[in-house]
């Protein structure tokens, strides 16, 4: 076992890290800038197509019959979560700027990440098929829901940066176009998704790391650096654990209280708690300027790397029950 491993350490947030120094280094401008950004906008179409034509049918139909957990599961999404974000605005400006307030604000409206959430769910020996179901649904109501709650939550916020109008078609072009046109055509892919899958999910990723350097491009032009210290990264991270722990606890007594059974209290812990980069860089490059998003995605970068840590802890702790 390699250090990465031992420290449950993600080998893709490194490579995150690695593209936002090279940004800052050498942030792309003029033309090439030009260039980037409509392989950006090409890279983010093939992500949601191939979502859509990864996400199975059948999986939805076994899952959608447990909808008091996908209840519970979506209200934790977006509501509980969104509230957990609202009430951050108690640490402004003492503890956190209004910058990195608004990032987290956006962190707290994303969709349940998919493939993490399921893999979780599965190591843990949790409800698995409910799992699939209520991830995928997260990420298609997502596409809808998190422009609305950005528009309601932070649209007063962002002096009028943002248009939610122009935002929701936006990304129903550029995201739910792609998705549902991907799903119709599963059942001429799914054998070639199959055989593939390594080199689909590198796809994925690459889409992720085109959007992190435009954006950092940008926000370096805008002195991104200048307004983060060390100390607000700490902060950051610190907020992180302590938004992520506040959220596993309701999760976990909250079913228990509701009286699911062991296998539905896995799932609602580890599809509750979970917040998509895959799908939150993508819609930040939709719905916000690009002089901004690299602060408004920074949060989301490190709380993605904190909840794949606690969370690795807690299912192997639940494989041992």
């Amino acid at each position: 076992m390699n250090i990465l491993q031992r420290f449950k350490i993600d080998t893709f947030l490194l490579i995150l890290i690695g593209v936002v120094i090279t940004a800052s280094l050498f942030p792309c401008k003029g033309e090439t800038k030009t260039v980037f950004e409509y392989l950006t906008t090409f890279a983010i179409g093939l992500l949601f197509f191939m979502h859509g034509a990864k996400l199975s049918f059948q999986a939805i139909i076994i899952g959608i019959k447990n909808w008091r957990l996908h209840c519970v599961i979506f209200i934790t999404t977006f509501v509980i979560f969104p509230l957990l974000g609202l009430a951050m605005q108690l640490l402004v400006p003492r503890f956190l700027s209004p910058n990195l307030y608004l990032g987290f604000v956006y962190l707290c409206v994303l969709p349940a990440t998919v493939q993490s959430a399921i893999a979780f769910t599965s190591i843990a020996k949790g409800n698995v098929a409910a799992a699939i179901c209520s991830a995928s649904a997260s990420t298609l109501l997502g596409v809808f829901i998190t422009p609305l709650l950005v528009g309601l939550l932070m649209h007063t916020q962002t002096a009028g940066s943002m248009n939610i109008i122009d935002a929701i078609t936006s990304i129903m072009l550029k995201l739910m176009l792609p998705f549902v046109i991907g799903h119709l055509s599963r059942r001429f892919l799914v054998k070639w998704i199959e055989k593939y899958k390594s080199v689909i999910a590198k796809t994925d990723r690459t889409s992720i790391l085109l959007v992190v350097y435009v954006a950092f491009s940008d926000a370096v032009a805008n002195g991104i650096w200048s307004q983060i210290s060390f100390l607000s990264l700490l902060e950051i991270i610190l907020f992180s654990i302590l938004l992520l722990t506040m959220v596993l606890v309701i999760t976990t007594y909250g079913s228990r209280l509701l009286g699911f059974n062991k296998e539905d209290e896995i799932t609602i812990v580890f599809c509750g708690s979970k917040k998509s980069l895959a799908s939150g860089i993508p819609m930040a490059s939709v719905i916000f300027p690009m002089s901004v998003m690299g602060i408004m995605i920074l949060p989301l970068m490190i709380f993605h790397q904190i909840q794949l840590m606690i969370c690795a802890f807690l299912a192997a702790r639940y494989a041992k029950r």
